[in-house]
């Protein structure tokens, strides 16, 4: 399964510019005279990507492309509170002092390939010379990860006798369900349309108490509502990662955080080569050609509104030629932001970006639906928090408590009613971090439920009193003579802000659905309109990856180009023998 990457090509040089700010009502197509422009509706990782290729393989000027944003870094997160409290949506807090991180999405070196193919054409902004791809790797193999504390208890950590996190305590009866999952053939994956997780494993519930669903569930996001059509994807393509679950040990991990070190330097790539952003922008309908048997897909205008401005409404008209790349779809969309003091105010608002999807498919009965994803907040939501220390006391502790430098852990207390999980980042994880701050996030992934030590629901708590639920569980752990519990006050003053995020849709690309509830990246019948995002269909690929939404890009640029060129390979571990073995060895301990 072996391939020559793309990505050890060397990248050209890049000079960070402004981002553009676009004023006026109306506008014509395309900036170059006569020639084709892109307009991408999101300024996510899939877009971005998306520009590199169109200019990288497409051979098109920068000047061609308009990136439509309403936030800067899509799902990849990783900033000042300040600025993520002044974007859309989001609203002025009462303490925006620290950082915010909404969420964390693990890489992978041996199955990210479009990932690593488009980030070694991209420069990094720190080490001249050297790939955004050869920057993170190095990073990584110097600071690899091993997760020794992966699972807490009310015991301790599950490292040693029959509870060890290397057992995934599997029956006999739920090794046969999950081979019969893996080896169903891609063609019959529509077998599998609209069952979950826990209907598939309807005959063996114990499934749902073992180390490996404890594991699962907390490094991807799943829930029991979730998707067996996407957990026999994941089982596939991340089988190399089954046998080593328990540490991470195949987490590759960023110098900063994902913002800082992957889309600060796409965008400064495309900014250099010409590409325009537009932030205020949020694109609210497609015009399409009307066609007599309507099945012909073509956008001839764009309606938006300017965010900052009034809401004041203009249009984009579409010339013959241009081309429409859209993120229908977002995990982070109608994220709420609370802070130390003040907790959230869920935004009930329906996802923006799936709300433009929602409008396309009153056209077409091609493109999905969206409300499979966006319509029940039950089977994706889930509130994360972060937190900012003035001093390294509080995650010095931690690292004493989980036995494990920052850098290393992601650490589920299984015993938590609301599933409690922390990820300490190596640091700093912010390149404006003071030598001193510390900062670390965390999650619950069931937020309607109420804390062991602070009795209300987690999504109601302010930051502070999420703090106060991290703590119980860590002073329930320890068994020192000088416990972490008698140093609380300590820890509080350390304290520069929490930032409670409740996201309505974080798991949402796991949601039940059928094969045709995801539209093709290039729709049947699209003469230029490609969905690039987590929530259009490609076969045997994994959603939730930066990997997925790269892909996307690439076969939506590919398609709509006409290329003549064949899509990055991919691994196929699943028929690797000597990595099926170690997976059948893992599944037996």
């Amino acid at each position: 399964m072996e391939y020559t990457p793309l990505w050890t090509r060397r990248p050209t040089s890049v000079r960070p510019t402004q981002d553009a700010t676009a004023s006026g009502t109306t506008e014509k197509g395309s900036a170059t005279a006569m020639a084709p422009h892109a307009y991408m509706i999101g300024t996510g990782i899939g877009n971005l990507a998306a520009g590199i290729y169109l200019i990288r393989d497409g051979g098109w000027d920068g000047s061609q492309i308009t990136m439509l944003g309403l936030e800067k870094h899509g799902a990849n997160d990783g900033q000042a509170t300040k600025d993520f409290a002044s974007e859309y949506g989001h609203g002025p807090l009462s303490n925006d002092a620290g950082f915010t991180n909404r969420g964390g999405r693990m890489l992978n070196e041996e199955t990210y390939e479009n990932f690593w193919d488009v980030m070694g054409s991209v420069p990094s902004l720190e080490q001249p010379g050297k790939s955004v791809t050869e920057e993170i790797l190095e990073f990584d193999h110097a600071h690899p990860t091993k997760d020794i504390g992966r699972l807490i208890d009310r015991d301790g950590l599950r490292t040693s006798g029959p509870n060890s996190s290397v057992h995934m305590q599997f029956t006999n009866a739920e090794r046969l369900l999950l081979t019969r999952l893996m080896m169903l053939p891609e063609s019959r994956e529509s077998e599998l349309d609209d069952i979950s997780i826990e209907e598939w494993f309807a005959s063996s519930p114990h499934f749902f108490t073992t180390n490996f669903w404890w594991m699962w569930q907390t490094t991807f996001a799943f829930k029991k509502q979730s998707s067996a059509a996407e957990l026999r994807r994941y089982m596939n393509r991340m089988i190399l990662e089954f046998s080593r679950i328990n540490t991470l040990e195949g987490v590759t991990r960023t110098p900063y955080n994902q913002y800082e070190s992957v889309i600060l330097p796409m965008r400064a790539f495309l900014k250099d080569h010409g590409v325009r952003f537009v932030n205020n922008r949020k694109v609210t309908e497609l015009v399409f050609a009307d066609t007599p048997l309507r099945d012909t897909i073509t956008v001839t205008a764009l309606r938006y509104q300017e965010v900052d401005n009034g809401d004041a409404p203009g249009v984009i008209t579409l010339n013959p030629g241009d081309l429409v790349f859209d993120t229908n779809g977002s995990i982070t969309d109608s994220t709420s932001l609370g802070d130390l003091d003040t907790p959230l105010v869920e935004d009930l608002r329906y996802a923006p970006s799936a709300e433009l999807w929602k409008r396309a498919t009153d056209h077409f009965y091609n493109l999905g639906h969206p409300d499979k994803f966006f319509g029940d907040r039950e089977q994706s939501e889930w509130t994360s928090f972060t937190v900012t220390t003035s001093d390294h006391y509080l995650i010095a502790q931690i690292s004493r408590l989980t036995r494990q430098l920052p850098g290393n852990a992601l650490n589920t207390f299984v015993d938590s009613n609301v599933l409690l999980s922390l990820v300490v980042h190596h640091q700093p994880h912010y390149r404006a971090q003071t030598a001193e701050q510390g900062v670390f996030w965390g999650y619950a992934m069931y937020p309607r439920r109420h804390g062991d030590f602070v009795a209300k629901p987690f999504i109601e708590m302010t930051g502070r009193e999420m703090l106060q639920e991290v703590l119980g569980h860590l002073a329930r752990l320890d068994k020192t003579a000088d416990p972490i519990g008698n140093h609380t006050e300590r820890i509080m003053d350390s304290i520069v802000n929490v930032v409670p995020s409740h996201m309505p849709y974080a798991s949402a690309l796991f949601n039940r659905r059928t094969t045709l509830d995801r539209p093709k990246v290039v729709p049947d019948g699209s003469t230029n309109l490609a969905f690039v995002s987590q929530f259009a269909e490609m076969p045997f690929d994994m959603v939730f990856t930066e990997q997925y939404s790269v892909r996307a890009a690439q076969l939506a640029v590919y398609t709509l180009l006409g290329l003549d060129k064949p899509l990055t390979p991919v691994h196929h571990y699943e028929k690797d023998p000597l990595v099926m073995a170690r997976a059948a060895r893992t599944m037996f301990r």
